[in-house]
């Protein structure tokens, strides 16, 4: 049964009609698979798969000084950024860890979006709120920021089927909408900001739509894709697949300890120009040398390495898995984790303890697929 405390979304009717398996996320009831996880990880691979992403945060910045403040904030570079493209970044503190991992919107010459994880979205909220302040302070320099989360629902169809059906819901214009653009189009009659970001490896998009819409939305996007084999899928096959791909997840791969150089996201900072908040001390920090770096690895033989297991090499704790699940694609156990840099080459062989036995693991490159 279902916490009564935790917040649902506009879609979670559906998601009880489908016969989903609600388990709660990030403070959310969410469906973590409707048929099988691998069945739902195929789907994406192979022809499409229907995510309720509704629980994610959407935080607008607008004003004269929405562009200033959020060169302050992001890790990546802001002012370049021109309307109808997006671009992946990290919110960082002053001790040079991450806050939260986003994609920033260029909406307009004045406005970005902010697309939030769940679980931060209050906090990222109040963050954003105080540094804007400071950033974006003085005449003419204003900026305004309006957490629309709640107003906001959003699905991802993801899948080398999606392309096609939301062509034809829509139309021609979304050939337009290439890796990391966006533009407002019409889908089955509904207004959405279509963009195309992806969180698991395969062709697809997001489309952000009032709250009161997404519901319909969801269900006209599974019957109209029904012939083409596109289902419903949950966060099981979402974290198979983003594992495949090697993506983070903040409270796993990323957290406010963590530079983001030591999670090897160094092509998301900008180190040169700096003058983002925590850009000092992640130089600081990379100078001193990173006592752990995220690698990923595949398991030798059977067994699953689960995050939080230790990892090991001759006996000595030198790490711990972040993320680790069996690969539905590669057929094999895979995983992250952070080591010490002097074990991360890739081919070295690792150990990780699962229930008081050590299971041999080899540092591979990522992504896995």
């Amino acid at each position: 049964m279902a916490r009564q405390t935790a917040k649902r979304t506009p879609v979670y009717d559906v998601h009880v009609k489908l016969g989903g398996r609600l388990v709660e996320f990030a403070g959310f009831d969410m469906p973590v698979q409707y048929s099988s996880i691998l069945e739902e990880h195929a789907a994406v691979r192979e022809r499409a798969g229907l995510f309720d992403v509704s629980h994610m945060g959407q935080i607008h910045i607008s004003g004269p000084g929405a562009l200033a403040a959020c060169e302050q904030l992001l890790s990546c570079p802001v002012a370049s950024l021109r309307p109808g493209r997006i671009r992946y970044g990290l919110l960082c503190n002053e001790a040079g860890g991450v806050v939260d991992d986003v994609t920033v919107y260029r909406i307009a010459d004045d406005e970005l979006m902010l697309c939030v994880n769940a679980a931060n979205i209050a906090k990222d909220a109040d963050w954003i709120r105080a540094h804007v302040r400071d950033t974006a302070a003085g005449p003419g320099r204003g900026a305004t920021v309006d957490d629309r989360s709640e107003q906001t629902g959003m699905l991802a169809l993801q899948g080398p089927a999606a392309p096609e059906l939301l062509t034809r819901l829509s139309g021609p214009e979304l050939a337009s909408i290439r890796r990391f653009r966006f533009a407002v189009i019409t889908v089955a009659g509904v207004e959405a900001l279509v963009s195309n970001t992806g969180y698991t490896g395969a062709p697809g998009f997001e489309l952000y739509v009032p709250a009161e819409a997404v519901s319909g939305l969801f269900e006209t996007l599974l019957e109209a894709g029904s012939a083409a084999g596109v289902i419903p899928a949950g966060l099981g096959a979402r974290d198979t697949l983003r594992l495949e791909a090697a993506l983070p997840l903040y409270g796993h791969e990323l957290d406010a300890e963590t530079s983001p150089l030591a999670a090897g996201l160094e092509r998301f900072v900008k180190r040169d120009a700096g003058g983002f908040i925590g850009a000092e001390a992640i130089e600081k920090r990379a100078a001193a040398g990173h006592p752990e770096v995220l690698v990923g690895f595949e398991v030798e033989g059977r067994g699953i390495a689960r995050a939080g297991y230790p990892v090991v090499r001759d006996g000595q704790p030198i790490g711990r898995v972040t993320s680790g699940a069996p690969s539905p694609t590669l057929g094999r156990s895979i995983g992250l984790a952070y080591v010490r840099p002097d074990a991360s080459p890739e081919g070295s062989v690792l150990g990780v303890e699962v229930r008081n036995r050590e299971l041999p693991v080899r540092v591979v490159p990522t992504p896995f697929v």
